[in-house]
């Protein structure tokens, strides 16, 4: 047998093998053998053909079984893709890119933990496919296992640190905990190593956005979308930085770019009615939240943004009713009432107790305390829970109520409610607002001690420019500066209320400010010191901050000074407030013109003056 014809025949004897076909390869390398006795190929080929043959269990499905599978899952069959795929683990547990498969469509459905599940499966069977461990990741992250998905990336990274879909999806884990310098790190290396990746830099905007770093974070969302020309996700994070920013216009541009790529994006819709909101144009941004609804109707966050266009309108009976959907968001300001607990505002109330617990701001709460008289008046046992900070000055409302910082006990409790849904459940509207001059109290030796410090023969104006910094404060705050006018005027003494946020802005100042030291609200009990000055105070000169709620709360002649468009509970237009009887409002009519408002406050204090002679 020819040297070419021997090679001829082991390459056929090799075919027939791996068809199958092994009586006909055994004879041609018999032939072979015979031939030439020592030929090492020959006798290899035969050895492996006497080898028992594997259980099947060990052996892998068709190719054309897993293209199949495969199909299944790019097709969007999930459910089917499952079932085949378990019939397959079944028959065929050692492969992993069933398993992979299995996990990939469990994920698909929402079903994090069986995906996972699977992903590990995949993990032990192949040590070394990373994209096994990014999977498990994905699923991990989603489950909130925020440790174990970075473990898990970081094991994917390992066997190929060129991954970077790992690193991308590392940077988000990372971020969900709050490690916004590390997950921009992440996405960093992603980027260095696949610069088109549009995910990338989308998600290092959000980073950059929580940062607060909105131009940055504005400029990463335009590289994404430069890679990416039909992202609707980067358009509508690129309008709220926009909107943050207070480039309304731009924003609804960038929104309307989301909608013309997915039309039915709920989220688009949600976020263009807040910036119609911000605007003023009430009834635009209520057809973009009705969008949105009609869309999802369960979106709570869209319900819940709908309710500040009713209230701000005056409509408080729809506005409070949606106000409810606050506690169903995904980041709730309050937790709903357990359900053996609901009181529906018309089951008898007589002798029960009635639990109510704090909820968002020092001013909400401040607000909406007057709250509790009303279910003793109806019979109540009523237990407030709130910060102890504030049981000293709540204590001073005219109520039995139990102010307490502890939980009581199932057994003690009839019904329960937060406090802000209580003017909902009593059916609150603009005629029915439990409104008084004053339903909160100083201390009298306080007021007494602090009014010594003062003079008697000027006219005393306490002020406050700024609250806390944070997203709710946007637009409300001013500069101290801006007060320089009004202490130009005759016979009159600035006294300073304000504390923490923008209290440095003092030191900076060029005119007469009382400011009463260290020792003021510095204890345990807040706004203590602040209700007895203000007490001895002609006037109280305030932004929309708790400050303003407690002067209103205590009776006292307020002024607040007020965005283009304020919080819901100041409304519109109006110049007086439905909730406080002696409080004046003074309105921006340009966003962001706080000159004008204060060109206002100087005519109408001048004026006031001479009437005080």
């Amino acid at each position: 047998m020819a040297k070419l014809s021997v090679d001829k025949a082991l390459l056929k004897a090799k075919s027939h093998a791996k068809k199958g076909e092994i009586e006909e390869a055994q004879k041609l390398y018999q032939a072979v053998l015979q031939a030439f006795p020592k030929n090492k190929r020959a006798q290899q080929g035969l050895a492996a053909l006497s080898k028992p043959k594997q259980p099947a269990a060990t052996q892998g499905p068709p190719q054309e079984t897993i293209n199949q599978l495969l199909n299944l899952y790019n097709q969007g069959q999930l459910t089917t893709a499952i079932e085949q795929a378990n019939t397959l683990t079944a028959q065929y547990p050692e492969t992993f890119i069933v398993w992979n498969i299995l996990g990939a469509a469990h994920n698909g459905l929402g079903e994090t933990f069986e995906a996972s599940e699977a992903f590990k499966k995949v993990t032990v069977l192949n040590p070394n496919y990373a994209d096994g461990f990014n999977n498990l990741g994905v699923t991990l992250k989603d489950q909130g296992k925020l440790e174990e998905a970075i473990e898990a990336y970081n094991k994917a990274l390992a066997i190929k640190p060129d991954n970077a879909e790992a690193y991308n999806n590392m940077g988000t884990a990372l971020k969900e905990q709050g490690k916004l310098e590390e997950a921009i790190e992440a996405y960093n290396k992603s980027l260095a190593i696949k610069p088109d990746y549009a995910e990338a830099y989308y998600n290092m905007g959000n980073a950059l956005k929580e940062q607060g770093k909105l131009e940055e974070a504005i400029e990463a969302y335009n590289k994404s979308l430069a890679i990416k020309p039909d992202y609707a996700e980067a358009y509508n994070n690129m309008g709220t930085a926009l909107k943050e920013q207070g480039k309304l216009e731009e924003a609804i541009e960038a929104y309307n770019k989301a909608l013309a790529i997915k039309p039915d994006y709920a989220e688009a819709y949600n976020n263009m009615g807040t910036a119609l909101k911000d605007q003023g144009k009430l009834e635009e941004a209520m057809e973009a939240y009705k969008k949105a609804v009609s869309l999802n109707p369960d979106f709570s966050e869209a319900n819940y943004n709908y309710s500040f266009c009713y209230n701000l309108k005056g409509e408080l009976r729809k506005g409070l009713e949606l106000a409810e959907w606050r506690m169903k968001k995904v980041e709730p300001t309050a937790r709903l009432p357990r359900t053996d607990f609901i009181w529906d505002g018309h089951k008898c109330l007589s002798g029960k107790s009635f639990f109510v617990y704090e909820e968002q701001g020092l001013g909400d709460i401040i607000q909406f305390c007057r709250y509790l008289p009303l279910l003793e008046q109806k019979g109540a046992k009523v237990t407030f829970k709130v910060k102890s900070k504030l049981h000293k000055l709540l204590k001073t409302l005219e109520s039995d109520a139990l102010i307490t910082d502890q939980f009581p006990d199932e057994e003690q409790i009839d019904f329960e409610a937060p406090l802000m849904s209580l003017p909902h459940l009593f059916g609150t509207d603009l005629e029915t607002i439990p409104a008084t001059n004053a339903y909160l109290y100083a201390d009298h030796d306080r007021t007494k001690t602090w009014g010594e410090r003062f003079s008697t023969d000027k006219f005393k104006i306490g002020i406050c420019w700024q609250g806390s910094k944070t997203k709710v404060d946007i637009g409300r705050s001013f500069s101290l500066s801006i007060f320089e006018g009004l202490s130009n005027a005759p016979n009159v003494e600035l006294i300073s209320l304000h504390k923490g946020e923008g209290e440095s802005q003092i030191e900076g100042i060029s005119f007469d400010l009382t400011t009463l030291g260290d020792a003021f609200d510095n204890g345990d009990d807040a706004f203590i010191d602040t209700a007895a000055v203000m007490m001895k105070c002609d006037l109280i000169i305030t932004s929309d901050t708790a400050v303003a709620h407690l002067a209103g709360a205590l009776g006292c002649q307020t002024w607040v000074a007020l965005k283009h468009v304020p919080d819901w509970r100041w409304m519109l237009h109006r110049p007086d407030s439905p909730w406080y009887p002696t409080m004046t409002l003074y309105r921006q009519k340009v966003s962001g013109d706080w000159d004008c408002v204060f060109d206002a406050i100087n005519r109408d204090l001048r004026i006031l003056l001479d009437q005080s002679g």
